[in-house]
């Protein structure tokens, strides 16, 4: 990780680190000594149900008092055990060590209080003396082999030397020497090659648990706005952003995209229909209303229908960006426009009257003489709106009323316009909304979408604009919409009505919501269009965040 800076509070992501070896060992050696215990368990229960059986099945038992008392020993050191590893009384070492000789010494006592090694019952230290040395060091391990190897040895002098036994004893009682000695080698080579496979299966565990965070953190921290759908249409994977975008209350991992955004659903089904095309899919506005968002698809594997990777585009950054770039070249040519053409035409345009004044022209000249009347008019907004564009960097934001404002502005309107006030339906469904807005512009933004309303819009009970003031869920920001019942615009004109000089409607100079965009722009709002439902266009108008005006 050289050379990453990540937040403190994501250092978990780098930080954590692989187990020490002790630890890793002393874990291993819980999960041995309660494997042993069973035996310790097992084993007296078995010699008392073979010395019970009796007869030729039985188990030849010399010294039947200590043969029971040392079973019965044998078995409580073994419940005992138990009790003692699961609740990790002491040190796994400690417990080792303590388990090896009372391993020992029960098993040399049942040896003896059953005629020694020749009873076959030396067998029985194999497993307590190969799991033990599995659970020490090489050094120790042999060490524990000798140790019961010299007590096997020095039973054997013992009952030879007291008369019970013959010397051909001492035959077997190498041999099982031998054994343990094997056994404890090999259980110590067999402990290191596990500890081994465990540490690199741990270190293995560790680097897959550092990487999953580390693509976690990049994910949830991107710039880019993505989230991972599967083929039944289930969110497995979504980051800040996205969730931001799609509301997150309800985009989380596990939710149905339908249930979050039925457009983007309805946008990605059409994409698996159709699959790879050249046009991107339709835009959508965001969860919080002040954002176009443009969906990008791309598949997760050769499996159909299978997992899809989402791109959520703000398409808001970018046409900021090309409408900054077209607003430099319409300023550079502001000031050409304003001494070469409009001087021009207003000589036309005087020209024209004066003709259009005389006696002596007749219905047909004075009709070419309307024409350029008209045309020079026309050529003059142009002009007047492109040096408005080029002088709009002077602003000064106010806090308004919005409801207040609003009564001011339509009284203004309606006189001006001479519309009945009963054809401009209000809803107010906030209360005292606030917000801040140059009123100049705020003036001309609404001024423009009322008039557009009124020109192609169509009453419906007797009502031809209708404007609504609320709030937006969950960014509660205010808003502002004009909306009618015309025709509409149509959809693949939509996402080119905010362009400059694009118009769908004769006699248009294409300006109008360029510069209403772009005052709402300056002013920290966003001018949006969505087509309303049963006919007609809703524009609204997102005004800039309250809690952020201070910034």
């Amino acid at each position: 990780m050289g050379g990453v800076n990540l937040p403190p509070g994501n250092m978990n992501i780098v930080n954590r680190k692989f187990e020490p070896a002790a630890a890793q060992k002393t874990g291993l050696n819980w999960r041995v000594l309660g494997i042993l215990n069973l035996y310790r368990v097992l084993v007296p229960l078995v010699l008392l149900g073979l010395y019970a059986a009796g007869g030729s099945r039985g188990l030849p038992v010399e010294l039947p008092q200590l043969f029971l008392t040392a079973s019965v020993a044998y078995l409580c050191f073994g419940f005992a055990s138990i009790v003692l590893v699961r609740r990790r009384l002491g040190s796994a070492h400690i417990q080792t060590i303590v388990q090896a000789t009372l391993d020992i010494a029960c098993l040399i006592l049942l040896l003896h209080a059953c005629g020694g090694i020749s009873s076959g019952l030396g067998l029985l230290l194999l497993v307590p003396v190969g799991g033990l040395a599995f659970l020490l060091p090489p050094r120790s391990a042999l060490f524990l082999a000798a140790m019961t190897a010299i007590a096997v040895l020095a039973h054997t002098i013992w009952q030879q030397l007291s008369g019970h036994t013959d010397i051909m004893v001492y035959a077997a009682a190498g041999f099982l020497g031998l054994v343990l000695f094997t056994i404890a080698a090999a259980a110590s080579v067999l402990a290191t090659r596990v500890r081994e496979s465990e540490d690199l299966v741990r270190q293995k565990d560790v680097d897959l648990a550092n990487l999953a965070d580390l693509s976690q953190y990049i994910v949830q921290h991107l710039r880019e706005s993505l989230l991972v759908v599967d083929a039944n249409d289930k969110i497995r994977l979504i980051n800040e952003s996205a969730a931001e975008m799609l509301g997150d209350i309800h985009a989380v991992p596990g939710a149905l995209i339908g249930e979050v955004s039925p457009r983007l659903l309805y946008s990605l089904s059409t994409w698996r229909q159709s699959g790879p095309r050249d046009e991107a899919p339709a835009s959508f506005v965001a969860a919080d209303g002040a954002r176009v968002i443009q969906p990008h698809f791309a598949p997760l594997g050769a499996a159909a229908p299978g997992p899809t990777l989402i791109f959520l585009e703000d398409t808001s950054l970018m046409a900021e960006k090309v409408q900054q770039s077209k607003l430099a070249a319409l300023g550079r040519l502001s000031a050409s426009i304003a001494h070469e053409i409009r001087n021009p035409v207003g000589a036309m345009s005087h020209a024209g009257q004066l003709l259009a004044e005389s006696p002596d022209i007749g219905p047909e000249d004075r009709r070419l003489t309307d024409i350029i009347r008209n045309n020079s008019e026309r050529v003059s907004t142009i002009i007047n709106n492109v040096l408005q564009l080029s002088r709009r960097e002077s602003t000064q934001p106010t806090r308004l009323s919005l409801g207040d404002w609003l009564g001011e502005f339509l009284a203004e309107f309606s006189e001006t316009m001479q519309v009945p006030f009963g054809e401009i339906g209000v809803h107010d469904d906030a209360e005292e909304l606030e917000v801040r807005f140059d009123p100049s512009h705020l003036h001309q933004v609404v001024w423009n979408l009322c008039d557009n309303a009124i020109k192609y819009g169509e009453s419906q009970n007797g009502i031809k604009v209708e404007i609504r003031l609320s709030r937006l869920t969950p960014s509660y920001r205010p808003c502002l919409e004009v909306a009618d019942r015309g025709a509409g615009i149509e959809p693949q004109a939509a996402d080119r009505i905010f362009e400059p000089f694009f118009t769908g409607r004769k006699g248009g100079t294409g300006l109008g919501l360029f510069i209403a965009r772009e005052l709402c722009q300056l002013n920290r709002a966003i001018l949006l269009y969505e087509p309303r439902g049963g006919g007609g266009s809703v524009f609204r108008i997102v005004f800039s965040d309250p809690q952020r005006w201070e910034e």
